[in-house]
């Protein structure tokens, strides 16, 4: 195991334990994949967050072999059919968070009821059709809802979010479970208002570009700490 490689399978287990700390998953319901060489790193099945070691951490390769006797997540498939389909996201985050899974319950997409939508590549989150867990039906159903997107709900299940890293995969899976809180808080007043198509334009457009700085400012700021 590399340098590189221990960075990445320490970063995953940190995470898995945000997950909890933050309060979008209990127990070991969640998990989390990151792209790793001719392949991907993802957390195992079964393992409380608090027993990981860089060593439980399953590398997997794109055919579904590894090696090890550590099982990795139940999941996995997505995971891998998500970082093969896109190769624009690097890291995957699977929560069972409660508001985002009460929409998923629901079978409804989160509709753009606050311009942070826009954080998840779109104008809406997607729900992707229930299949069981662990099953290549769910993964092919994954893949389509988060088509220009990178985060999707699953019915009856839970929530995905994808970015370029862990950590803003797991900031991304925040925000979902913060405008899933939102949309459940306006439902019961009816069916909330929702930006239009323009404006969400609007804001996707400014998007790739926010909370962006300069390599040098972010140079400096390493150099002052």
């Amino acid at each position: 195991m590399n340098d590189e490689e221990l960075v990445l399978r320490t970063e995953l287990i940190e995470a898995c334990r945000s997950m909890n700390r933050l309060g979008i998953n209990k127990g070991t319901a969640g998990n989390i994949s990151v792209r790793y060489g001719d392949g991907f790193l993802i957390s195992p099945t079964g393992i409380p967050y608090d027993k990981l070691t860089p060593e439980h951490v399953v590398a997997m390769r794109w055919d579904a072999t590894f090696d090890g006797d550590v099982l990795p997540s139940s999941e996995w498939r997505f995971h891998r059919d998500i970082l093969k389909a896109r190769p624009d996201l690097n890291a995957v985050v699977h929560t069972h968070s409660t508001f985002a899974t009460t929409v998923a319950i629901l079978g409804k997409e989160i509709p753009a009821i606050h311009y942070a939508i826009a954080s998840a590549g779109g104008p809406t989150i997607r729900c992707a059709p229930y299949a069981v867990f662990g099953s290549q039906a769910l993964a092919d159903n994954v893949v389509t809802a988060l088509e220009g997107r990178r985060a999707c709900l699953m019915a009856h299940h839970g929530v995905i979010a994808a970015h370029v890293s862990i950590p803003r995969a797991l900031a991304l899976a925040v925000t979902v479970e913060e405008l899933a809180h939102q949309y459940m808080l306006c439902l019961p007043l009816g069916e909330p208002p929702v930006l239009s198509d323009a404006e969400m334009a609007e804001v996707l457009e400014k998007f790739k570009t926010y909370g962006q700085q300069s390599p040098k400012t972010i140079s400096g700021l390493r150099k002052a700490s």
